[in-house]
């Protein structure tokens, strides 16, 4: 049954709704409306001039109306006079096909259609800061190894209980908050759910983090790598594949349950989901430009050793049993994480790689190829045949563009406009005079 907004404020005391969409670089764009308006934009949608955003648009298309996804509405926890709801974006009459949200949705349909369920669950990584984003916010926070470090996650516990409050006042039913590897880092938990509601969750997690971190006079960011020699932050992403959607689902397609034999039986996943996790493996370096989007990203991917030891980042394609060093780890039977996105990674577009990915490997009986169940920090030499991972943004895009089969799964309109734009990125990246620069090249 579809959820009637109007009626929604008229329960809940809303007074506002933010209609929301995200743009190709992840950025949040809304419309702030007043409730006695919602009826008429919920069937007709909010206005925008898509142009305005990263969107690959021209002044003089038409407008773009963002139709609010009324299954999705969030009532602000901190503000309970407001709504935040996610929108799709439609233009004369048609979705428009390389807005995030429309990419991930018709993927699920395609998905839905192979007898696909995707779940999955994130883990969103972000540093507090001082409100200029300039240093770690708490001026204590200096352990060498800083992960689970009590006395720093309990001097910022008026933030991480209240972002913590909100989502279980939500339902997300979130089960564990730590401080992280790097000084001033965190990570908090909610319980996976199917993906289109995921990245919903995912999207409006990181608007709440923001914002509850501003009301305390500091700065949140999820930025891949914000501070040079600590870890950078990730966005792992836990993937299983269900019989049913929702609370229907009864049977995980990933679990092994028939034996077998194999690297990916022995760490308990189905022949399906070996295909899938095949795919991942067979598109990783292309994977990199979505889940890897920022010329930021790639000092994570490809970091040196930082303070405390270990990145936690990946820069092989590799995948394993309980291991945290691999880009993809195999923790328990029937599902596995991808450790490859970072913080940057768009909430729509990260998820409809991920399925992108898997139905490519489906389709193509993938195999997932030798696991290896080393210390990749340690003992990486001797993995001599796997893909190394793009050391900067352009490398990723080139493979992107160059993955036919990647690209036309995800959409040929959405892949097209997402080069495009990236590429505009890094011509500016690059068309950049560092002080690194002059300092190496000033007396050559």
């Amino acid at each position: 049954m579809t959820t009637d907004l109007a009626a929604f404020a008229q329960e809940n005391g809303v007074k506002y709704f933010m209609i929301s969409f995200t743009d190709l670089f992840g950025g949040q764009r809304a419309k702030l409306v007043p409730a006695q308006a919602i009826s008429d934009m919920q069937v007709d949608g909010a206005g925008f001039a898509g142009f305005a955003t990263w969107l690959d648009m021209t002044p003089a298309h038409p407008d773009m109306l963002a139709v609010p996804d009324p299954a999705s509405v969030i009532q602000l926890p901190w503000k309970p006079e407001v709504a935040w709801v996610a929108a799709n974006c439609v233009m004369e009459g048609e979705d428009v096909a390389q807005a995030p949200r429309n990419v991930l949705r018709r993927l699920i349909g395609e998905a839905a259609e192979m007898g696909m369920h995707v779940k999955t669950g994130v883990e969103a990584e972000f540093f507090l800061l001082t409100a200029d984003g300039e240093q770690i916010s708490d001026p204590y926070d200096t352990a060498e190894k800083p992960c689970y470090d009590q006395q720093a996650v309990m001097r910022r516990y008026d933030v991480i209980r209240e972002i913590c409050d909100y989502m279980l006042e939500l339902g997300w039913q979130p089960y564990q908050n730590d401080h992280e590897d790097a000084n001033g880092q965190f990570e908090m938990n909610w319980e996976f759910d199917d993906v289109l509601q995921t990245a919903d969750k995912h999207s409006f997690f990181k608007f709440m983090v923001k914002s509850v971190a501003e009301r305390h006079g500091l700065r949140a960011t999820f930025m891949p790598k914000p501070i040079e020699g600590l870890t950078g932050n990730g966005c792992h992403v836990h993937v299983s594949v269900w019989d049913a959607p929702g609370q229907a689902a009864r049977t995980n397609v990933f679990a092994n349950t028939d034996g077998g034999s194999g690297d990916a039986s022995e760490v308990g996943l189905s022949e399906y989901g070996s295909h899938f996790l095949g795919g991942i493996m067979q598109h990783a370096t292309a994977l990199a430009a979505i889940t890897n989007p920022t010329v930021n990203s790639y000092k994570r991917i490809n970091a040196p050793r930082t303070m405390s030891g270990a990145t936690w980042a990946p820069n092989t394609v590799t995948w394993t049993g309980n291991n945290r060093t691999h880009m993809v780890r195999v923790p328990g039977p029937g599902r596995f994480e991808l450790r490859l996105a970072d913080g940057a990674a768009n909430p729509y577009l990260l998820q409809s790689a991920v399925i992108a990915a898997g139905l490519s490997g489906i389709r193509s009986k993938a195999d997932p190829g030798k696991r290896w169940d080393i210390d990749m920090y340690a003992e990486g030499y001797k993995v001599q045949d796997a893909p190394k991972l793009p050391l900067n943004m352009l490398d990723a895009l080139r493979e992107y563009d160059g993955d036919e089969a990647l690209r036309e799964t995800m959409g040929e309109e959405f892949s097209s406009a997402f080069i495009k734009m990236k590429m505009q990125e890094w011509n500016s990246f690059v068309s950049h005079f560092s002080r690194w620069e002059k300092e190496n090249t000033l007396d050559i």
